[in-house]
């Protein structure tokens, strides 16, 4: 068995738990192998200063073979562990060592005691569906074009509002005069739109939701649609360039680029820690349903 493993930073209270987790690999010829910048972190500490694991750098190096990748940090750390996995199938175990871990469902704890199922698959795997983007004049080939959380348009260098003219299956749906516009998959509505007062929805349905940043139109709300849906956005601005995210990744495109969403034609594997956890994270994480009066 071969497992990728990746990170962003690292602290020195999780040695144990990570030490106990290379440990166990080791022990059962688990072939290990990590990424090239979170090698060089771990390799900071004195524990780990003998580390010597081959490493990878390039989406390319994680081939098929690969049986499962384990990130360490929070939900950004699985976002920016996104273009490393792509359409290769290999599932992500999510170790929550950062804040909110809404992704990152295993918290240490619970990673050390489940982890004979976690390497046997005896676990939930729930696919996540993502957002593919093309644009119209700008090439992106070297940029990796899917998010697994939203995709967001947003005004540039200027506080002056843009209009986005909107287009659902080549229909007009509408002119956003806004801040800015989110376009969201059912694992992004507990993020930005969420924030911005989009709804959460579910990660078994197959929605996408679009939510205004801030319109100046008080019935401009968000909208949900089927993820069978193309989108089509034209961006107005009385300065040259706007902003795109995805995910965690951020450029800058003239305005003659307009915009087209759909859904990718691959998912996103993620492990969960056990039945009905994405519900148990809405109350304990964000606080869903809770009386405080009680």
């Amino acid at each position: 068995m071969k497992i990728a493993v990746y990170g962003q930073r690292f602290w020195k209270k999780n040695i144990p738990y990570l030490s106990r987790f290379l440990g166990y690999a080791c022990n059962h010829s688990i072939e290990i192998y990590v990424e090239k910048s979170f090698f060089d972190i771990l390799s900071s500490f004195e524990e780990f200063k003998n580390l010597d694991f081959p490493v990878f750098s390039h989406y390319k190096e994680l081939t098929k073979d690969f049986s499962l990748m384990f990130t360490f940090g929070g939900d950004g750390t699985i976002l920016s562990a996104i273009p490393f996995i792509r359409d290769s199938g290999i599932p992500i175990v999510g170790v929550n060592t950062g804040n909110l871990g809404f992704l990152a469902t295993f918290n240490k704890d619970v990673f050390i005691q489940k982890i004979d199922k976690i390497f046997s698959r005896k676990i939930n795997i729930i696919p996540r569906s993502l957002l593919c983007l093309k644009t119209s004049v700008t090439d992106h080939n070297k940029f990796f074009n899917f998010a697994l959380n939203e995709i967001v348009i947003l005004r540039k260098e200027t506080v002056s509002m843009i209009t986005i003219d909107a287009y659902i299956d080549n229909e007009f749906l509408t002119s956003y005069w806004a801040d800015g516009l989110i376009i969201s998959t059912p694992t992004g509505s507990t993020g930005y739109s969420l924030s911005c007062g989009g709804p959460i929805i579910s990660p078994y349905n197959k929605n996408f939701v679009l939510t205004p940043i801030s319109p100046h139109n008080l019935f401009s709300r968000p909208l949900i649609i089927s993820d069978h849906q193309k989108i089509h956005l034209k961006i107005h601005s009385r300065v040259k360039y706007y902003s795109l995210s995805l995910d965690t990744r951020l450029t800058s495109l003239n305005k003659e680029n307009e915009l087209y969403i759909q859904k990718a034609p691959f998912y996103i594997y993620l492990l969960e820690e056990g039945k009905n956890t994405y519900y148990k994270t809405l109350r304990e994480k964000l606080l869903w349903g809770i009386d405080q009066r009680n």
